[in-house]
């Protein structure tokens, strides 16, 4: 019988040349997939967050909102994160250590969310560190993705980065539907300590990280140096100019929270359909990011981000559809409508959130890429905190509760609205590649080296994005 030696071969070449857009298969790339697919697959528990917080600590759609802000704080500390990094290796490493630690830190915070957390606050605090756990992973991951990613021609930007993102979106995939139907038969503890697993698969494949050993005598007190050349490169107008607008834009209110428990309360979702809502999204997300990399990666930076403002304003007004229950005038089933309505606000917000990805990557300066991409994404998610507590002040000021959403439409109508704020500052964004305007302005030289929609993404605010949740117009836990 004759074996064909060379299927093997022919099938890696398949996978590298369709599944990973050119990227090499390597243990390296490996390793780098499987923190993304760790992060996605993280979901299983998101769903089993929002219904601890609403039903078993008995939180408000406020106090959810406000707690979702506070947990959003690690991502906002990210650069302390890329310093600690950059400049402080443990064991003398500066990559595989800190993603062994994230693993370590994320397995405890999870089995104290199954274990030990019967309140408020502690619930906080384990959230909080829930969050740390996946940021750092993410500001490592990260910038080993940006080292790859810069040597990459303009033609070929955001294949790495789509491959990354795709695959935190296949992790939340394979754990969209069972989000739900898990709590069908099990508590959400129980859902919390099967969640605590998977952070170990980032234990283990940290080693694979390439990287050489750091001699201690090697790292000289890099940390003021290391935040001048951010103020230097910050300040650029090549770089400010953007980072403005994209912060203004992820900066106006949210009203997630909001619209989670209306879905729950006022539309009697189960856990099972928001489960299924989780599978649609999931699948959108995936076909956000294959639309981007096929169709519109070419599109100029300037024009594909000022019609994304502009669409998910609009499409996000279809909400307002669903809360003033005019779909069933229309003859159209609130479930039915919530499903086609999730499927199209995702793959919008997944294609308006890849040119940000490939934007930041390409604004990174050569020898600090870990701290000025980690910067560049606290930024975004220091504005994704802003817009938390922003909709929490006005879920509050409008005497929305999780039984009274009387005035639900106009938080979705402000919300919506506010998300084009920044489109005057539309021409500060670049029109072509931005490395080749930051050679022009001759950057520092490196001396050492990181929704607004509430249809889309049903329940999944209460748990910190890895991914920036820009349906609506904006970002974020993300990665």
């Amino acid at each position: 019988m004759f074996i064909n030696i060379y299927q093997p071969t022919k099938i890696k070449e398949y996978i590298e040349d369709k599944l990973l857009f050119g990227n090499k298969l390597t243990p390296e790339l490996f390793a780098i997939l499987t923190v993304y697919f760790v992060q996605g697959i993280l979901g299983l528990a998101r769903l089993a967050v929002s219904f601890f917080l609403k039903d078993e600590l008995m939180l408000s759609p406020a106090q959810v909102s406000a707690l979702m802000g506070i947990a959003a704080i690690p991502w906002v500390t990210k650069p302390i994160i890329g310093f600690l990094s950059d400049g402080k290796p443990l064991f003398g490493y500066r990559r595989r250590s800190y993603l062994f630690l994230s693993g370590i830190l994320g397995t405890i915070a999870w089995l104290s969310l199954g274990t030990l957390v019967n309140n408020a606050w502690s619930a906080t605090t384990a959230i909080l560190f829930t969050s740390l756990s996946v940021a750092m992973s993410d500001v490592i991951v990260d910038s080993v993705v940006v080292e790859r990613a810069k040597n990459e021609s303009l033609v070929k930007s955001g294949s790495l980065q789509s491959v990354t993102w795709g695959c935190s979106a296949l992790g939340g995939l394979i754990t969209a539907y069972f989000s739900g139907s898990l709590l069908q038969h099990f508590s959400n503890h129980q859902v919390f300590l099967v969640t605590a697993c998977f952070p170990l698969f980032v234990v283990g494949i940290a080693g694979l990280i390439i990287e050489k050993p750091i001699e201690k005598e090697a790292i000289s007190s890099p940390f003021k140096s290391q935040i001048k050349q951010l103020w230097d490169t910050i300040t650029k107008k090549s770089i400010l100019a953007p980072v403005i607008f994209i912060a203004l834009w992820q900066g106006t209110p949210s009203a997630d929270s909001a619209f989670f428990f209306f879905s729950t309360n006022e539309l009697g979702f189960t856990a099972e359909f928001l489960g299924r809502i989780r599978l649609i999204t999931s699948l959108a997300a995936l076909m956000g990011v294959f639309c981007y990399q096929i169709w519109l990666k070419q599109i100029p930076f300037r024009v594909m981000l000022g019609w994304s403002v502009v669409l998910s304003s609009l499409l996000g007004m279809t909400s307002l559809i669903l809360v003033t229950h005019f779909n069933r005038t229309l003859g159209i089933d609130d479930h039915w409508f919530s499903l086609g309505d999730s499927l199209v606000l995702t793959v919008m917000g997944q294609i308006a959130f890849m040119p940000v990805l490939v934007l930041s990557a390409r604004l990174c300066p050569e020898g600090i890429e870990a701290s000025f991409f980690a910067l560049l994404m606290s930024i975004w998610n220091l504005a994704g905190l802003l817009s938390h507590e922003l909709g929490a002040l006005l879920t509050h000021w409008l005497g929305i509760t999780e039984t009274n959403f009387e005035h639900l439409w106009l938080l979705l109508l402000i919300t919506n609205l506010s998300s084009l704020l920044p489109l005057p500052l539309l021409k500060l964004l670049p029109n072509e590649d931005p490395q080749l305007q930051m050679k022009v302005d001759e950057l520092p030289i490196s001396e050492v080296y990181e929704h607004h929609t509430s249809g889309a993404f049903l329940g999944q605010d209460i748990m910190p994005e890895v991914m920036l949740t820009i349906s609506n117009g904006r970002r974020g836990e993300d990665n």
